[in-house]
């Protein structure tokens, strides 16, 4: 059964879903008509809480269990790659596509970047460009920049792409 819940974050409010006590999905969403939040499944109770500790700058991890549906598994390994990528830290698109062992599928990293459907838990916004510039991200390049800022004030906040 699918549960969804919502969240307002620094960043604006999230929409968390759930199924079978995995998590399924986070997004960035217009503020709700309606936010009920009662009885919670103790998975969306556990991503809020996770969630808070990480906007306060005091969780550097996350420790839930993903469910990544039907995607294929190219999609799957690229997300789980995203997974190893260090808070605070940047890694480009070529990068993941070689630690795939696949040279030449940096467009499709990027794809499957774009696709991916539990935003900040599975840290696409850390995927860079190869010399260093923010590309593409499915909820705003502002959402990215903060995301960084907020993970490594001291470099993200001093390259002036980010202003």
């Amino acid at each position: 059964m699918s549960q969804k819940a919502w969240y307002i974050s620094p960043i604006g409010w999230l929409e968390i879903t759930a199924h079978n006590n995995s998590l399924t999905g986070i997004k960035k969403i217009p503020r709700p008509k309606k936010v009920k939040n009662d009885d919670l499944p103790a998975i969306l109770l556990d991503t809020i809480g996770q969630l808070e500790e990480y906007f306060l700058g005091v969780r550097k991890g996350f420790d839930l269990k993903l469910d990544f549906g039907e995607s294929s598994d190219f999609y799957k390994a690229v997300w789980l790659e995203l997974l190893k990528i260090p808070y605070g830290k940047t890694v480009s698109y070529s990068y993941i596509a070689h630690e795939l062992d696949n040279p030449k599928s940096v467009r499709a990293v990027g794809q499957a970047a774009g696709a991916n459907p539990i935003a900040i838990v599975v840290p696409c916004h850390r995927l860079i460009g190869k010399k260093g510039d923010l590309t593409g991200y499915l909820n705003g390049l502002e959402m990215k920049r903060e995301l960084l800022r907020l993970e490594n004030p001291k470099s993200f906040g001093m390259q002036g792409e980010l202003f």
